[in-house]
């Protein structure tokens, strides 16, 4: 656990507030307010989430950049949860392409907290480039019920979800599913039939998720 050296002091937004993202009311439990760090005017532009393995494989490394690149490229808000693997990667190719590109973490954690430690400069390129949200209070340290929690968040802010790399029993087949009982898109990048980090993707197609191997897979779907 890592105090983050934001530089700005973090604004508490209630569910009352017309800067409280409207998205968050389709949650039957919406959180009843936001630590916010960062620009907070980014939360009225359309956001695609992108979350995956934290085991990530090389080629879903690249494949987390190549989505999340052209995504923004298109207008999109980048959202994932700041873990490591494909959250990691989806922020880090945002930022590398420069001021204009803006990416959101959803924390699992208090916004002076930056989980994992391996995070931190990212994290703080995120409040200068982007926004980081949580609804938990200062202080608060990475416990396990917090990230199912966080990612019902993930899913009602996106348009759609994109998931790259997912193990049969992962935490990105709870942002997928609680994203289409939403009504949100849900897209998944197909992988090697015999890896353990393709069965949850496998599995979303198999349901009745969008089978996406290119951006534009989603772009078409959202009308970007």
């Amino acid at each position: 656990m890592q105090t983050s050296p934001a530089p700005n002091s973090p604004l508490q937004v209630d569910c009352h507030s017309p800067h409280y993202p409207g998205r968050l009311h389709d949650l039957y439990d919406p959180p009843g307010s936001l630590y916010i760090n960062g620009d907070i005017h980014l939360l009225k532009r359309p956001m695609i989430a992108i979350v995956g393995s934290r085991n990530a494989s090389p080629e879903g490394l690249k494949n987390a950049c190549l989505f999340a690149q052209a995504l923004s490229k298109a207008g999109a808000l980048i959202v994932s949860g700041l873990a490591k693997g494909i959250d990691s990667a989806a922020h880090q190719a945002v930022i590398e392409l420069g001021p204009n590109h803006c990416t959101a973490a959803i924390l699992g954690t208090g916004i002076d907290v930056v989980y994992p430690r391996q995070n931190i400069e990212l994290s703080r390129a995120i409040s200068q480039q982007g926004v980081l949200v949580t609804e938990l209070p200062l202080g608060s340290g990475p416990k396990a019920w917090h990230f199912p929690r966080r990612n019902r968040i993930i899913a009602a802010l996106a348009m759609g979800v994109v998931v790259i790399e997912a193990a049969e029993k992962s935490g990105s087949l709870i942002t997928a599913r609680l994203a289409a009982d939403l009504g949100r898109e849900v897209f998944a990048v197909p992988g090697p039939i015999h890896s353990a980090n393709s069965v949850g993707c496998h599995l979303l197609i198999q349901q009745g998720a969008k089978l996406a191997f290119r951006p534009d897979d989603v772009l078409e779907e959202l009308c970007f």
